[in-house]
């Protein structure tokens, strides 16, 4: 399975470096009260990358719970094993897994819940074998709670990022790895497989980089299909500090020090029929 499915940086650590808000308390909060997970529950996590959320549904399900990560990175799962004890009751258990790809026969209605932050927006390839299958490994009456990039989700650096690739004669959009969709375009998707969808929306929210990497971090970790159009280093650091000049204006705040990024997160709940 190739560990470029996604197209975010597959390094566990410059992730964890650059964009640890990610999977923060603050940012993860609401998609997992969507989730609602309960002790005993069999729960999927789908795009886990190193696997720290995946850890803290394992502690809310407990012992007679189930929870198993999946993620098309080979790094991110090696990370992710690395973390835990894999044979200790109660833990999360970690596959390298392409969403996309059909199911095994064997995880079809095995989950009471299935659950992705931050990830589904990177599975561009087939949006809807990734709900299909979603539908596919649920129970009748099971729950498919997530959060991913929506509508407009960072606007301006993405327009730049296409501008900067078109200015030096390559067309960006088939190496645009991003799928951003309305919350009426995911809702289609979703009931077109099935569920029953019980909130779907855009939530803006305005997202603080850290100070260390600013968006450079962001870049050199979100941006690479982009990037590594380019043969040189040289290159792609024109790249990013052509980006860097068109969003200092709107995007630094010189007072602080802090660049930030305007996320657009599409947070929705759906079910499967019983």
């Amino acid at each position: 399975m190739s560990s470029q499915a996604y197209h975010r940086s597959d390094d566990a650590d410059v992730y964890r470096k650059n964009a640890s808000f990610v999977y923060s308390d603050e940012y993860s909060a609401p998609v997992l009260k969507l989730l609602d997970p309960e002790p005993g529950d069999k729960i999927l996590d789908l795009g886990c990358g190193s696997g720290e959320l995946t850890c803290k549904l394992a502690s809310a399900v407990g012992p007679r719970g189930l929870v198993f990560g999946q993620d098309a990175s080979e790094d991110m799962i090696k990370k992710a094993n690395a973390s835990i004890d894999v044979d200790a009751d109660g833990t999360p258990k970690f596959e390298v897994r392409d969403a996309q790809d059909p199911i095994a026969q064997g995880q079809r209605g095995q989950f009471d819940k299935v659950f992705s932050n931050a990830a589904l927006h990177w599975m561009k390839r087939s949006p809807s074998s990734v709900v299909q299958n979603v539908y596919s490994s649920l129970r009748p009456g099971g729950s498919f709670a997530a959060e991913m990039g929506g509508f407009m989700n960072c606007v301006g650096v993405r327009s730049h990022l296409h501008l900067a690739l078109s200015r030096r004669g390559v067309d960006p959009a088939p190496l645009d790895p991003w799928f951003f969709p309305t919350a009426a375009e995911y809702t289609k998707l979703l009931q077109e497989a099935g569920f029953t969808v019980e909130t779907c929306e855009l939530v803006p929210r305005l997202t603080p980089l850290p100070k260390e990497s600013g968006l450079k971090g962001w870049l050199s970790t979100f941006a690479g299909p982009f990037l590594n159009a380019f043969d040189s280093q040289e290159e792609r650091e024109e790249v990013v500090a052509e980006v860097e000049d068109a969003l200092r204006s709107d995007a630094y705040d010189a007072s602080t020090g802090t660049w930030s990024v305007m996320y657009v997160r599409l947070r929705f709940l759906a079910v499967k029929p019983k």
